[in-house]
């Protein structure tokens, strides 16, 4: 074996060991990837079983909801609206579609109805010329009834259309509602301007005092008590 196919050696060896060695970090960082994940997820349910723990179960029924993006109410009443503006053009656009189908058939039938009275005439004309003929007076009746059909057809049709008239007038609240839904939001709006307006401070968060976490009457074991206040002021001055 010359030096040439013992480097190639050498190299496809290493390479081979790198690969395999890339392929396990891969695994191992995929791994800690879904671990951090879990154990967010588990954290964030520690945490809201810890804040709901000094609850009744009337009271964890009217807790609010975490503060993220699937729950921000202003944002899901500007969807709310947006969605239904344009679900109601649809529609009103299909309604106005169909009124229109509506009314070109009301024409085409008024149309053949037109045709048919004309018939009609001739063949009463025929029948009364005729009257021993049975074949015009069998005609005169398979057009009358026709006719008739055909107004039925026409009178429906009509019905039809001013119902659709009327469905589309019902649909024109829906814009009322969504005015009605944007002035709420608005009104929210300025509430949360005027509440923020209203508690801001002259000094910032981080430069105030932490609330203390227990206080002399607090219902709880771990408030300090008096002799324990000497026993701390002792020992500081010691």
């Amino acid at each position: 074996m010359n030096q040439e196919e013992l480097d190639a050696l050498i190299g496809s060896e290493f390479d081979k060991i790198m690969e395999d060695e890339t392929d396990g970090k891969s695994e191992e960082i995929d791994e800690e990837i879904v671990d951090n994940e879990d154990v967010e997820k588990d954290e964030t349910v520690e945490k809201t079983d810890e804040m709901l723990e000094d609850f009744s179960d009337d009271e964890k029924e009217i807790i609010p909801p975490p503060a993220d993006d699937k729950n921000k109410v202003v944002a899901q009443l500007d969807e709310v609206t947006k969605e239904s503006e344009e679900k109601a053009t649809q529609i009103l656009d299909i309604m106005d579609e169909i009124s229109s189908n509506v009314d070109e058939n009301v024409n085409s039938l008024k149309e053949i109805l037109e045709i048919l009275n004309k018939h009609k005439n001739l063949c009463e004309k025929l029948h009364n010329k005729f009257p021993h003929i049975k074949t015009f007076e069998t005609e005169l009746k398979e057009i009358e009834k026709t006719i008739g059909k055909i107004e039925n057809i026409i009178e429906r049709n009509e019905i039809t259309s001013e119902k659709i008239f009327t469905a589309m007038d019902i649909m024109q609240y829906q814009d009322i509602h969504r005015q009605k839904i944007e002035r709420v939001i608005n009104i929210m709006r300025a509430l949360i301007k005027y509440m923020n307006k209203l508690f801001e401070g002259n000094i910032e968060d981080e430069q105030r005092v932490q609330s203390a976490r227990h206080i002399y009457g607090d219902e709880n074991n771990e408030v300090l008590s008096d002799e324990d206040i000497e026993a701390l002021l002792n020992q500081f001055g010691a």
